[in-house]
């Protein structure tokens, strides 16, 4: 297995001969290294509505017939835009073909709003444990630290998380190190950071506050190998 990690909250995983996309927001982000139109998903995880996450979802979705997997108000309405859903909620696993996914707690809010200004509720924010290939990655989606990441941590071996450090919208690196605690992930990657002025952080202050995990501040386009 292949994560990568593509700017803001963007994470590709490559398993097997599938091709996983999580949040896919690439037109409009700078920091990103994809383009959209040349990307070609077979599953499409969201771990909430707002813009920033869904971002090319549905031209992506329609373009590859790619499957997508969201909270089920979201997965809701993108299914009524036309897409391939799966709507899913908290603590709700399934087992796919390419492994297995289980959306778990997150703290924030989760709406999208249509090019009409449209505000459409898109149900419970949410973090992500995908389990493939003997390997579990963590994506925490946007949220603050909560209690029970340790229970998240007790109960699965992270090979590598994805937590964000940006602060203003979601938990600045001092709180998300304090995650990295409860988590013990083996690797954790920091995301959701310098894409907008509000949540422009230093990645080196977070990587001098973990003490229990290793930290890769991947660049655009940076890859594990797990």
């Amino acid at each position: 297995m292949q994560v990568s990690y593509h700017g803001h909250s963007v994470v590709k995983i490559q398993t097997g001969n599938k091709t996983i996309l999580i949040d896919p927001f690439i037109s409009g982000n700078s920091l990103t290294d994809l383009t959209a139109s040349e990307e070609k998903p077979d599953v499409i995880l969201l771990t909430h509505a707002h813009n920033d996450h869904v971002g090319d979802t549905i031209d992506l979705a329609k373009t590859n017939d790619a499957q997508v997997v969201a909270p089920v108000e979201l997965a809701n309405y993108l299914g009524s835009q036309g897409l391939n859903t799966i709507g899913m909620n908290l603590g709700g696993s399934h087992e796919f073909d390419f492994g297995t996914v289980k959306y778990t707690k997150a703290f924030h809010s989760s709406s999208f709003t249509t090019e009409e200004g449209d505000v459409i509720y898109g149900g419970m924010p949410a973090g992500l444990l995908i389990k493939a290939e003997g390997k579990t990655v963590y994506h925490a989606g946007d949220t603050e630290v909560f209690g029970d990441m340790a229970i998240i941590g007790e109960r699965n071996a992270i090979d590598v998380a994805f937590v964000p450090i940006g602060d203003f919208f979601t938990m600045g690196p001092e709180d998300a190190a304090y995650a990295v605690e409860l988590l013990k992930p083996k690797t954790v990657v920091p995301i959701h950071y310098n894409t907008f002025p509000p949540i422009k952080q230093d990645p080196e202050k977070f990587k001098a506050l973990v003490k229990n995990a290793e930290v890769n501040i991947l660049q655009a386009g940076g890859t594990i190998d797990l």
